[in-house]
């Protein structure tokens, strides 16, 4: 999926859950660690313990997206679960937002998910840098063969597209 593309099914979420996904896609954090950020960590460059692996992770936010967090961070994490403010929203509820705007712009050839924003972030510093092993750096990859996976994603999908 291009970008372009990501970015009119994210106008279509709810505020949070969009705002959830394009940290992501700035950041290369999987959902699950970008919906586990707590308000009085936040700031321009703060490190993040991967949920996932364990592995510690440098971030850098820019300014702009710094304010909108902010702006609507919850008392203990930036994305309040809505019934619980004391627990997070959960991935799920990022997933079924993404899958409802999907339907609504009839999206049925592309897989599309959270971790969609992952993975177009790998593109795009691919794209940057034209570094494979730079783009196992900022994911936090073990094995070049899954990087080069993220890193290609839009020429796959183009691929599997045209078949």
């Amino acid at each position: 999926m291009e970008a372009n593309e990501f970015e009119h099914l994210l106008a279509a979420l709810m505020p949070p859950n969009r705002l959830a996904c394009e940290v992501s896609a700035c950041t290369g954090l999987r959902i699950s660690d970008v919906l586990n950020l707590r308000t009085t960590k936040l700031s321009e460059r703060f490190s993040v313990r991967e949920l996932k692996t364990g592995k510690t992770k440098r971030v850098r936010l820019p300014r702009t997206l710094l304010d909108r967090l902010l702006a609507q961070a919850g008392r203990i994490y930036v994305f309040e679960n809505r019934l619980d403010y004391r627990k997070p929203r959960t991935r799920q509820a990022v997933y079924k937002d993404l899958r409802r705007a999907a339907k609504l712009f009839r999206v049925k050839d592309i897989h599309i998910s959270p971790h969609s924003a992952r993975k177009l972030y790998a593109v795009s510093e691919y794209r940057r840098t034209g570094s494979i092993e730079r783009v196992k750096e900022l994911l936090n990859h073990e094995d070049e063969a899954v990087t080069i996976l993220y890193a290609m994603a839009d020429q796959l999908e183009l691929r599997r597209r045209k078949k």
